[in-house]
């Protein structure tokens, strides 16, 4: 490693993600479940700046979260030390923006950022390939948060095809004032051979052909049943939200909702935005980005 490149401030943004559609196949004999899915990079990011030091530290700002090995963003600084045999450090600072426990994959951004970060503060000089390998031992979605962008998953979600990248279409989120935990969600799953599967291959079509306004015809998410049954608070506004003639699903195992390119009058959002807050619901408006990734040295 140059000495100039060990000695470079990294900064990161980390961008948050939505399932555009996810179907579960079955699950395998490794009790993971196989997925076929359709992630899109969004514009809400994590900070993460990388600063050279004797040792991994993690100083957070925004949440209240563990900086030891409990938190996914150690763990990824540990497996890089552990693949290149190097003794060396790092003082990572987060910007904690991408809400904890809400389905947009807010902890496989931050670890992907880290394998990037981290790659370039020590000038080890690892692929964007290898870094997702390194990363599908972390979590299945930071493989594709190393990419980002609009990408048909597969496999545990490690197995990635990238599509045409859609344009900077508006995304609304909304989240209630709880965590929803995935294993717990995967675990109330049940999958019969009768069950109805989303089109994931058919909207993949739709997006290589650029008719992305009609997604909404046929998107879905094998898991969201499972999580409005045990949330019936996330049941009733996504009603709400779908009466009101917008186009609306849940993002992973949720709970976050999001309405996808809807063309609705700004003071119609304001009191949207006004109705959920006084439920306790954090909102956000933004849009879609081609990048799971935004490096700055």
């Amino acid at each position: 490693m140059a000495n100039e490149k060990k000695m470079r401030k990294v900064k990161i943004k980390a961008f948050a993600k939505v399932n555009l559609v996810l179907d579960v196949i079955g699950r395998r004999p490794d009790g993971y479940h196989e997925v076929e899915m359709i992630l899109q990079s969004i514009d809400l990011h994590d900070d993460l700046v990388f600063i050279p030091a004797s040792t991994v530290t993690l100083e957070i700002k925004g949440e209240r979260l563990p900086v030891d090995d409990r938190n996914i963003i150690v763990r990824a600084a540990n497996k890089l030390l552990a693949q290149a045999g190097l003794n060396a450090g790092a003082r990572i600072l987060l910007q904690k923006r991408i809400p904890v426990g809400a389905g947009l994959g807010g902890g496989s951004a931050d670890a992907a950022a880290t394998l990037v970060g981290l790659n370039r503060l020590w000038g080890l000089g690892l692929s964007r390939l290898e870094l997702e390998k390194i990363g599908a031992t972390l979590g299945a979605d930071v493989p594709f948060c190393l990419r980002g962008g609009t990408v048909l998953a597969t496999g545990i979600g490690e197995q990635l095809t990238d599509l045409p990248p859609l344009p900077s279409l508006p995304v609304f989120l909304a989240k209630p004032p709880f965590n929803v935990s995935t294993v717990h969600i995967y675990r109330n799953l049940v999958l019969t051979a009768a069950d109805r599967h989303p089109e994931v291959q058919r909207i993949a079509t739709l997006i290589r052909e650029g008719d992305y306004q009609a997604i909404p015809r046929y998107w879905g998410n094998r898991l969201e049943e499972v999580t409005l049954n045990l949330y019936p608070a996330l049941k009733e506004v996504m009603d709400w939200l779908r009466n009101k003639g917008l186009p609306v699903r849940m993002s992973g195992s949720g709970p976050t909702l999001f309405v996808f390119g809807a063309d609705w009058a700004p003071e119609s959002q304001a009191q949207v935005v006004a109705d959920l807050r006084r439920k306790g619901w954090w909102t956000y408006n933004g849009c879609l980005t081609t990048a799971g990734l935004e490096v700055d040295e």
